[in-house]
């Protein structure tokens, strides 16, 4: 039967990026390493030789050596882990990296149309002003001479 695996995105995975909370990512699988730092058989010193980095405390090597939040798979190659090394990562495995991530939508911005203020509002208006003053009176002239000129 097959297993569902959680999918996280990069930008989620980048999230865990401190020794408290340290997440990495090898070859598009996602493992919570948190736990694990401080067991890490190579010990700090090793850790710190890898990176070049001249000191720090064993709370913070592991990020020096797995990129917290990133994507170590380079780094963890050229380790040469055995093959036992590799069967312990399944137990900090928590889910793999989508692949296809969906695109954010951006947030939408509402533009609201000005709402019609009625017909006086339209007959003020500068460029309806020139035909319709003169086209109204045109009209209730024809119909006032119609009425006229049937009750005569």
């Amino acid at each position: 039967m097959p297993t569902l695996t959680k999918l996280y995105s990069m930008k989620e995975a980048a999230l865990h990026n401190t020794p408290d909370d340290c997440w990495v990512v090898v070859d598009g699988k996602i493992y919570d390493v948190t736990k694990y730092l401080e067991d890490h058989p190579g010990g700090a010193d090793v850790l710190l030789e890898a990176t070049g980095a001249a000191a720090a405390s064993l709370v913070h090597f592991s990020c020096t050596y797995y990129p917290c939040g990133k994507d170590a798979t380079e780094e963890f190659d050229d380790a040469g882990h055995s093959k036992s090394a590799k069967e312990l990562m399944q137990d900090y495995f928590i889910g793999e990296l989508d692949s296809d991530p969906t695109p954010e939508i951006p947030e939408m911005e509402v533009f609201r149309k000005e709402q019609d203020t009625g017909f006086a509002r339209k007959l003020m208006d500068v460029v309806v002003q020139y035909w319709s003053i003169p086209a109204a009176v045109i009209g209730i002239s024809a119909v006032v001479a119609i009425l006229c000129a049937r009750r005569k």
